[in-house]
């Protein structure tokens, strides 16, 4: 892609009103960048905020349009007033707030959450919440519904949040961990961000709750730094943060340059996948040969194995094997050899430049023409093509 960095007297000046203090934040800013610099060479406006600070405009700056992450009322109103174009990226909903918006797929990152929860084996689930929060509670509905589809139900225990999305530093440990030990284990909880996932690792601790072999916590975001900075790393579903930004970059660009045309109302940007770290590292089945089968499968994505290999691994014969994995999980040992192999795949065109070839070897494929035709068949779509769709999103 041809990269526009020449400046002229007529290039766009762009604000770009986005906490950095997250990777959320940083990322929607770095996809703004790049479809700046491959497409039209904007001047970006960008200043170091937190994810609550109150972000505005300086006073009198002359500019031709915003992306910004519109959460107040108070800021909806003083970017009317500016007169010009404005991309929310904002999953908060205010009353009478109509400017074009570019936000995370929720209820698709929330189906993602449960069917990899599903998939390690948990049968027992549970959100924890944060009252008075629209677009938290549609996360919660969304993680519900796709556990209900499957015969599961899902308890939910909420608390009053001090600052946005964010739960009091105060919370009542001792009463959220008492809720979790009276819960059936094991037991999987989602919830809507990382320092929501943190609070439940600091109520388990406090409750004598092993994580993640009792409970396993996963977050309904991923922030690189803060998933980290617990005793036990968090799982995190990653959001298409950065093409977040890449399509609202997009949106103002026509949106600037063909101002009679009416911009979409509302795009919706998929998850990318979910990063494993330990908080959801366990497989909740308690028959102990499937345990060694499925954590076998898990841990050698490239090996070239059979059903028979993991059947060994597991002290069975392949009969009882199959019979095992269709009664606990519903799929053959085969179907879980391939899943875990397209997820490895699906991770190293994500997150890596390895080329088709390197990547059908490092996930446990023969050949890249068997790996293409494994994605066509369950993907409907080619691994080149899987990669390439990224700044598109």
């Amino acid at each position: 892609m041809k990269d526009k960095t020449i400046q002229t007297s007529d290039t766009k000046r762009v604000a770009v009103l986005v906490d950095t203090s997250t990777t959320w934040g940083r990322d929607v800013i770095a996809g703004v960048h790049r479809y700046s610099r491959g497409n039209v060479g904007w001047q970006l406006f960008v200043e170091p905020r937190g994810v609550e600070q109150r972000t505005w405009l300086p006073a009198g700056w002359k500019g031709d349009g915003v992306i910004a992450r519109v959460g107040f009322a108070d800021l909806a109103k003083r970017l009317r007033a500016l007169k010009l174009p404005v991309v929310n990226v904002s999953g908060i909903t205010l009353p009478k707030v109509d400017f074009p918006r570019v936000v995370s797929d929720q209820v698709e990152a929330a189906t993602m959450a449960a069917e990899h929860l599903m998939d390690r084996g948990f049968k027992h689930f549970a959100y924890f919440s944060l009252l008075g929060l629209e677009y938290v509670a549609e996360h919660q509905q969304a993680f519900a519904d796709a556990l209900r589809l499957e015969g599961h139900g899902c308890e939910v225990f909420a608390v009053q949040p001090q600052l946005g999305a964010e739960p009091d530093w105060n919370l009542d440990m001792k009463r959220l961990g008492k809720w979790m030990a009276g819960l059936p284990k094991p037991l999987a909880i989602f919830t809507w961000n990382s320092s929501s996932a943190r609070e439940l690792i600091y109520a388990c601790m406090h409750a004598g709750l092993a994580v993640p072999e009792e409970v396993a916590v996963l977050s309904g975001s991923d922030d690189d730094l803060f998933c980290e900075v617990t005793p036990v790393p968090i799982s995190a579903v990653q959001l298409g943060c950065e093409q977040i930004g890449y399509r609202a970059a997009a949106e103002l660009d026509a949106m600037m340059t063909e101002p009679g045309t009416p911009p979409e109302k509302e795009i919706l940007i998929p998850p990318q996948g979910v990063v494993d770290r330990r908080s959801t590292d366990t497989l909740a089945v308690e028959d102990p040969a499937m345990v060694k089968a499925l954590r076998f499968i898990r841990e050698n994505p490239a090996r070239i194995m059979q059903v028979d290999d993991v059947a060994r691994q597991a002290g069975l014969c392949r009969r009882a094997l199959e019979l095992r994995f269709q009664n606990l999980l519903g799929r053959s040992p085969a179907a879980e050899i391939r899943r875990v192999r397209i997820d490895r795949a699906i991770e190293l065109l994500q997150r890596t430049t390895l080329s088709v070839a390197a990547v059908a070897e490092r996930s446990g494929f023969s050949s890249p023409e068997y790996m293409a035709s494994v994605f066509r068949a369950h993907l409907s779509t080619t691994p080149l093509h899987y990669r390439k769709q990224e700044p598109k999103s």
